[in-house]
């Protein structure tokens, strides 16, 4: 049987795959946060976070709201989209905890 390349799945791969996408994700499943919060508990340095949090607003999956107090206070949340991907993220989860391995 041959198996022919759907593009939304190849896309969504795209999405995924990107470095550090998936943990972000994985992180806002949780609950809104803040920048300095998802920095420290991914350990991600602020450039790389700054730029997949942007990529993550502009596809939909990522909410920025900012408060307007003193400090600025900025927060993180997953949109419907994003939330959507929970079952994708668990199924990860699960098959990690059954076949990865570190060393």
């Amino acid at each position: 049987m041959e198996h022919t390349i759907c593009p939304k799945f190849d896309k969504a791969t795209q999405i995924l795959g990107k470095p550090w996408i998936g943990l972000i994700i994985n992180q806002l499943l949780a609950g809104p946060k803040r920048f300095h919060t998802l920095e420290t508990e991914i350990k991600i340095s602020g450039r790389v976070l700054s730029v997949r949090l942007k990529e993550l607003v502009e596809l939909g999956l990522i909410h920025r709201e900012v408060f307007p107090e003193v400090p600025l206070r900025v927060e993180y949340s997953l949109t419907p989209k994003g939330k959507s991907l929970s079952p994708v993220m668990k199924s990860i989860a699960d098959w990690s905890d059954q076949w990865i391995e570190l060393e």
